[in-house]
């Protein structure tokens, strides 16, 4: 891992606890696991302010590129009320969503998907034109 923890900025950590607190209606067990995974690095996870967040560091609505062997996917990263698998934003929630928030551009992460664990390598990261307004959803 680049940083050696998860980096997140300081209002996002705030909303994605919040989010992890109300998430526990979840049925799919593969999802519940992923939150948890994540809810135990945010322990650990190196807080900053807005503008002191490095730009290679996946947050919300960052647009990454993974890749896991010959497999490579573009996605951009959204709260939960912005997906749409069909335009590739993929939740904060879902299971490749939290697989990836807090962690930088050449970073490898090891996730349980439902077709088995994957070792993804994020090869391109892109901060959004507009970032979210987090002071709205606080």
């Amino acid at each position: 891992m680049k940083y050696g923890n998860l980096i997140l900025e300081k209002k996002e950590y705030v909303f994605l606890k919040r989010l992890l607190n109300v998430s526990s209606y979840y049925k799919d067990q593969n999802t519940i696991a992923s939150l948890k995974k994540l809810s135990s690095e945010l322990n650990k996870a190196v807080i900053y302010d807005n503008d002191e967040m490095p730009d290679d560091v996946i947050r919300f609505n960052t647009i990454i590129t993974v890749q896991s062997g010959t497999w490579q996917t573009e996605f951009q990263l959204v709260i939960p009320t912005e997906r749409d698998i069909a335009a590739n934003k993929i939740s904060i929630l879902a299971p490749m969503g939290s697989a990836v928030m807090g962690y930088a551009l050449g970073d490898s992460v090891t996730w349980n998907f439902p077709n088995g664990a994957k070792e993804l390598e994020i090869t391109s990261v892109k901060q959004a034109e507009k970032p979210i307004d987090i002071d709205v959803l606080l």
